[in-house]
């Protein structure tokens, strides 16, 4: 079972994870480590499963509960356009 996301102090809460599209590579890294969460789109860049799309398609954000994978693929991606922030 997955941990909720939890900060320093030890209190729960809720983290965003910021998808930067105009950096992206397409290398597909965070798919391979996180597929609960990143796939490849049309284009070949990477997407983030059930995200908010907007400043002009070039970002995605999606608000997680559970940390879960995503903190492997935010350290593999060479493009660094992955970022997780509490929400």
């Amino acid at each position: 079972m997955e941990e909720l996301v939890k900060s320093k102090s030890g209190k729960k809460f809720v983290m965003k994870i910021i998808l930067n599209k105009s950096k992206c590579i397409g290398c597909g890294s965070c798919q391979v480590i996180c597929s609960q969460f990143f796939e490849l789109s049309e284009d070949r860049k990477s997407h983030l499963k059930g995200a908010k799309r907007g400043f002009g398609d070039k970002k995605e954000e999606l608000i997680v509960k559970k940390a879960g994978c995503i903190q492997e693929a935010v350290e593999i991606c060479p493009a660094e356009c992955i970022k997780m922030v509490e929400n």
